[in-house]
């Protein structure tokens, strides 16, 4: 089993990654809770349901759904579980188990830190992309019209259990989506990671499970050490930004519904890339050496009738925007990132058409 300990003013966690972990859940539900609430979506419960009930064979709970999808990542859904935890016996001694992928984790974990000003969380995330980001950090929230997750807060979890095994039913495209995740833990913060990625991409797309634990493992421990060193995003976890400042105006820009996140931080990636080197940031080597090994892990959705306008308009609704200037997370080189402001518009607008071509 790896562990990798998390670090913060608000709460000190471990998530751990193993094989099998989810069937031991009940060992992580504090004795002393109250009510326990699984929060997940109708799909992920009627295909991992099984495994997580018999991890709290000992322990009475119930399960609330959520809608699923980006477009429902909303107040509103909030509002309705809310009710139901009130009906259900909910107090400030419950426990919420958020079982599923990114958007439950983002949900789920927002609601446990507003319901009666907050009550415990344990992440469980069914997805690779939830695996390695949206479970580990305590960043919890819903979206906006105007812009990605512009309501939310910290809220730390007791715990983050991350199984593998769940990867080997989700979608082919989903599973891609979690790995250019990966790819930009490893250009802000890790070479050897990268270079893993790039010269063993059949072993990790096919799924091979040593490959796959690995990148996760690293994935997870970059993610905890950037969290314990800065919870709350006012220095150093501003590095995982990268990709994600281009990725969620996209994301907005087509109405959550065209991109899968991890296929927008891939896109916000390449343009973050094109913007670094033509700022005189990043060598063309290495640019073209990260975008050759993005692109080696399959197609995204076609950038059709998308306005590259549109995307600079919406970059100053972005919540990392401050003072009406832009913060871009841009690579300085494999493993190394710098966060940069005052980029002119005209490299913005090059750097966005680059990427989309």
């Amino acid at each position: 089993m790896a562990s990798y300990r998390v670090e913060t003013p608000q709460r000190c966690y471990t998530a751990f990654v193993e094989r099998g972990i989810v069937g031991r859940t009940a060992e992580f539900v504090p004795p002393d809770s109250g009510r326990v609430f699984v929060v997940t979506t109708s799909d992920v419960w009627q295909l991992h349901g099984d495994t997580l009930a018999r991890g709290l064979t000992q322990t009475p709970h119930d399960v609330l759904y959520l809608p699923g999808g980006e477009e429902n990542k909303r107040l509103a859904p909030l509002e309705k579980l809310a009710e139901e935890l009130v009906q259900g016996g909910g107090d400030r001694t419950s426990v919420i188990l958020a079982f599923g992928g990114g958007i439950v984790n983002d949900m789920a974990g927002f609601l446990a830190a507003i319901f009666m000003r907050g009550i415990s969380v344990i992440q469980i995330p069914t997805t690779l992309l939830a695996q390695v980001d949206a479970a580990v950090g305590g960043k919890t929230g819903v979206n906006l019209v105007s812009g990605k997750n512009l309501i939310g807060s910290f809220h730390q979890p007791l715990a983050v259990l991350i199984d593998p095994a769940f990867l080997a039913t989700l979608p082919e495209r989903e599973y891609r989506a979690g790995l250019y995740e990966i790819l930009k833990c490893g250009i802000i913060r890790d070479a050897a990671l990268f270079h893993f990625l790039a010269e063993h991409s059949a072993d990790v797309l096919a799924r091979q499970p040593d490959a796959v634990d690995r990148v996760i493992g690293d994935s997870v421990r970059i993610k905890a050490e950037v969290v314990s060193a800065d919870e709350r995003e006012s220095g150093l976890r501003r590095i995982l930004n990268f990709g994600h400042t281009f990725g969620h105006a996209l994301e907005a820009e087509t109405g959550y519904t065209r991109f899968l996140h991890g296929e927008a931080v891939a896109w916000g990636m390449r343009a973050a890339i094109y913007l670094s080197e033509r700022t005189g940031h990043l060598s063309a080597e290495e640019s073209v050496e990260m975008l050759e090994t993005i692109d080696s892990y399959g197609a995204r959705p076609s950038f059709a009738g998308i306005n590259p306008e549109n995307l600079i308009a919406r970059l100053l609704h972005d919540k990392k925007t401050v003072r009406g200037k832009v913060h871009f997370v841009l690579p300085a080189r494999i493993g190394e990132v710098t966060v940069v402001t005052g980029v002119g518009e005209p490299a913005v607008r090059e750097a966005i058409r680059s990427a989309l071509s």
